[in-house]
């Protein structure tokens, strides 16, 4: 790879926002990186943002700027701060990065890609650039009806929205939010008397009650938010605990893949449990509502890629132990694209490891790109 690296090139990419300037010590709030081979100046390049991920240096952009496309790894205002994020704003910094692969680029087609979270937010992106969909007035509204829409969508290796995989890895056993060693056993898939294997019973009962544990979540968000509100407080700052209890962290029988099992992101999912690292660790009342509430965001694929028609490609890692085959197959079927297809191929959530996955993966893009563009 270190031979291919040297063969790109790559720029620095800082701009404003519609919605915010340059800070006071010098950063903009849109920051990215434009990979490209040398002396190469494609029409057809990706762009990929996340919530909250550093996606400047993403995996897959050397392998993509290889095969002759330009890739704009994209950040928006809330890389590295999630807890203040706002949906409207991060479409908007999305929109800066399409903007100036059309504009300062000379790009034609603009792939707009979503790897693991990313999916939903530039699911969303795309959706209100088509159909503005987000109720806000003011110069915010005006920066969200200038969205300009990609050519065609991409998901890999995600879920159907932080709302949706938040929900299903929430752990329904606890009883006090503000304490992470009280729980209820009866509801604790780490108790050896439920499981695994788990009972249809049991699986039943679990996700009920890790819907019910989001919804309890959003219901408080949105009366304390109404508290301070009346207060003269514009918002305040809370943790999430216990957010790594997926049934099918523990059970291979459940939405069955290649992946290792018992398993998580972190590693084993009984310890990862009980540290304070994983989604949603740290919210205020705003970003919750935004971004994790089951009824309150907007950034679900439910929601949004309906209206997406474009050509849409969804690609799913068979050994991914966070984002499974109903994942996929949920955004999928939620895409109101004509033109779509669903691949499941070889590799983990991002491909990494010692092969040729990533190759594999890059090269699956490019022939779906090549035969429509």
């Amino acid at each position: 790879m270190s031979e291919v690296l040297d063969a790109l090139e790559r720029t620095f990419v800082g701009l404003p926002s519609p919605t915010m300037g340059v800070a006071g010590h010098g950063s903009h709030p849109c920051q990215g990186i434009y990979w490209h081979a040398e002396r190469v100046r494609p029409k057809v390049a990706f762009i990929a943002t996340h919530y909250s991920v550093d996606y400047a240096e993403h995996y897959l952009a050397p392998y993509l700027a290889q095969r002759g496309f330009g890739f704009l790894g994209w950040n928006t205002r809330y890389r590295g701060a999630e807890d203040t994020f706002a949906l409207e704003h991060a479409l908007i910094d999305i929109g800066v990065g399409v903007r100036w692969l059309r504009e300062q680029q000379g790009i034609d087609t603009v792939i707009i890609l979503g790897n693991s979270g990313g999916a939903s937010l530039m699911g969303a992106y795309q959706a209100n650039a088509l159909s503005p969909s987000l109720s806000v007035d003011g110069r915010t509204g005006e920066a969200l009806a200038g969205l300009m829409p990609g050519d065609a969508y991409i998901s890999v290796n995600s879920h159907p929205g932080r709302p949706d995989v938040l929900t299903n890895w929430l752990d329904p056993s606890v009883t006090d939010e503000t304490d992470p060693t009280q729980t209820d056993p009866e509801l604790d898939m780490y108790n050896p008397d439920n499981g695994p294997p788990y009972s249809e019973a049991f699986q039943t009962q679990y996700r009920t009650a890790q819907k019910a544990r989001n919804e309890r979540i959003t219901l408080w968000a949105q009366g304390e938010l109404k508290r301070l509100n009346n207060a003269g407080i514009m918002d305040r700052v809370f943790p999430l605990f216990r957010a790594w209890a997926d049934l099918r962290f523990m059970d291979p029988a459940l939405d069955p893949s290649d992946r290792p099992c018992p398993a998580c992101y972190l590693g084993d999912p009984a310890i990862a449990n009980k540290l304070p690292f994983g989604l949603g660790r740290t919210n205020t009342l705003r970003s919750w509502l935004s971004m994790w509430s089951l009824t309150a965001s907007q950034a679900r694929a439910e929601l949004q890629l309906p209206v997406i028609k474009e050509p849409a490609l969804v690609v799913q890692g068979t050994a991914d132990t966070g984002c499974f085959p109903s994942d996929a197959e949920s955004i999928f079927n939620s895409l109101g694209s004509e033109d779509k297809h669903l691949e499941m191929i070889p590799g983990a959530h991002y491909f990494e490891g010692p092969n040729d996955h990533r190759d594999r993966v890059s090269d699956l893009l490019t022939d779906w790109v090549k035969t429509r563009f």
